[in-house]
């Protein structure tokens, strides 16, 4: 190539490279280009990624392209476009990957800011899909709206992973220090100290989106120095809610709890992210959630001070991290709230929880829905009686003394307990299920039918089933 030849100009529609045939040209940004493929029966819309190379090239986005080349054949699950190929920088580099259908964030944010039912809906797919990197030991450390795709049916999917992190693949981008090797306004306080291992970097990342889809704003502008990136180690964003009063006080919570320079302050998973967007009710609001000003002057010097000598360490596997902030849920028969078995599920739950420092507890009990009838008593009825169990969900984990941001309870009505907690489970990233074991008399009669064996045999996390001792055990 040509010194100065665009990519583009190289490679025309209708033109073939290894098999693939160039289609539409659909994209130049400052890395190279995008064109539509075909070429192979996948199933399934492709693209090919042609960065640019020759004299002249960028080494930050040759990085970038290798990168990515060895970061996306190792991802799986709905949150990542396919990987197809890879064409080798030393002969002709390319990549082809899947095209996901669907509208990014950044198009979304153009009527911005979002209803905040909008927007937390909208934060907690693009939660779900960092944790799915997460628990690949994947970090991507570029999450910004237009990476973000919103497929039709309600999942999210991230692209553009040149700026990746991978813990069991050679970081081809650790003696990167320019700041430009990312995006300004979404850089975490850890990636401006230069340090690339830690997740918690995208969930910084991840409050700056919820900011911007709440208020129509950057928290930190789009600072173009390196002094003014550094100012996030220890200023204070203006709060969402003086920017836009529609934000109501659980979401600022979230988001300036996303937004803690110090790593150790914000959440420690992205499952938890997700868990308090889809249920406002159970978030516990702190001073955050009422801040209407920065804080005050001498409080914003000693952070100074403190950011001056602050460095980041590496962390743990992104999976162990991850780990180390379980989810678990706890299945309670509020139903029979004196069964013997009661004490030693609360015993087993609190040996649990005593392994981890960062974990949160589900209390889920499931009841019957409320029966088919006339009148308005019927909905009046059903309330008092979820008001009932959830009591009695508070009596029973009572005894464990649990600060209440550890804690949630959930009454779900279904007539299918396994299918209501299997559900569950799934949809809020549960790692671990604790629930009693049948009776001496179900064992005998139906295990195969009971609610534990079915979890048992579904669940797609850890299940943990407490038996009460017979009579003669030792």
């Amino acid at each position: 190539m040509n010194p100065g030849e665009r990519t583009v100009d190289r490679y025309l529609t209708g033109s073939e490279l290894d098999g693939f045939r160039l289609g539409e040209h659909i994209h130049t940004g400052a890395m190279g280009e995008i064109f539509r493929v075909t070429g192979r029966d996948t199933g399934f819309p492709m693209i090919m990624k042609l960065p640019r190379s020759g004299r002249g090239a960028s080494q930050e986005g040759l990085l970038g392209f290798e990168t990515e080349s060895l970061v996306l054949p190792a991802l799986t699950g709905p949150h990542v476009p396919r990987f197809v190929a890879a064409g080798s920088l030393a002969r002709t580099p390319y990549l082809v990957t899947e095209w996901v259908e669907g509208e990014s964030l950044e198009q979304l944010l153009k009527r911005s800011p979002l209803p905040p039912v909008e927007a937390a809906r909208l934060g907690a797919a693009l939660a779900d899909a960092v944790h799915s990197l997460h628990l690949q030991d994947v970090i991507h450390l570029d999450l910004k709206p237009d990476n973000a795709i919103v497929k039709p049916d309600g999942r999210l999917a991230l692209i553009d992973f040149g700026l990746a992190y991978h813990a069991h693949f050679p970081d081809l981008l650790a003696e990167e220090r320019r700041f430009t090797a990312g995006s300004a306004p979404y850089i975490s306080p850890e990636q401006v100290l230069g340090t690339r291992a830690d997740p918690r970097s995208d969930i910084f990342a991840l409050g700056v989106v919820l900011y911007e889809m709440a208020t129509g704003e950057l928290p930190f502008g789009v600072p173009s120095t390196l002094g003014g990136l550094r100012d996030r180690l220890w200023r204070d964003p203006v709060p969402p809610r003086v920017r836009e009063t529609a934000v109501p006080p659980w979401l600022q919570e979230v988001i300036l709890r996303c937004l803690e320079p110090n790593a150790e302050d914000r959440y420690q998973s992205a499952a938890h992210v997700a868990f308090d967007l889809r249920n406002p009710d159970q978030v516990v609001l702190t001073d955050r959630s009422s801040r209407f000003n920065e804080s005050g002057l001498m409080e914003q010097v000693q952070r100074w001070w403190r950011a001056r000598g602050m460095h980041s360490l590496p962390r743990r596997l992104p999976r162990s991290q991850v780990a180390a902030a379980p989810i678990i849920m706890v299945a309670v028969d509020t139903t029979h709230p004196d069964d013997q078995r009661q004490p030693a599920l609360q015993r087993a739950t609190a040996q649990m929880l005593s392994l981890s420092g960062e974990f949160r507890l589900i209390c889920v009990s499931v009841i019957r829905g409320a029966r088919v009838a006339e009148g308005a008593g019927v909905s009046e009825a059903a309330s008092e009686e979820h008001r009932e169990h959830i009591v009695r969900l508070l009596h029973w984990v009572e005894p464990l003394r649990l600060p209440p941001r550890r804690l949630s309870l959930h009454v779900l009505e279904s007539a299918s307990p396994e299918q209501a907690l299997l559900e569950f489970a799934r949809s809020n990233h549960v790692d671990l299920i604790v629930l009693g074991a049948p009776s001496p008399e179900q064992v005998r009669l139906a295990w195969w039918r009971s609610v534990a064996s079915g979890v048992t045999a579904n669940a797609r996390c850890s299940v943990y089933v407490v038996r009460i001792p017979e009579p003669g055990d030792t």
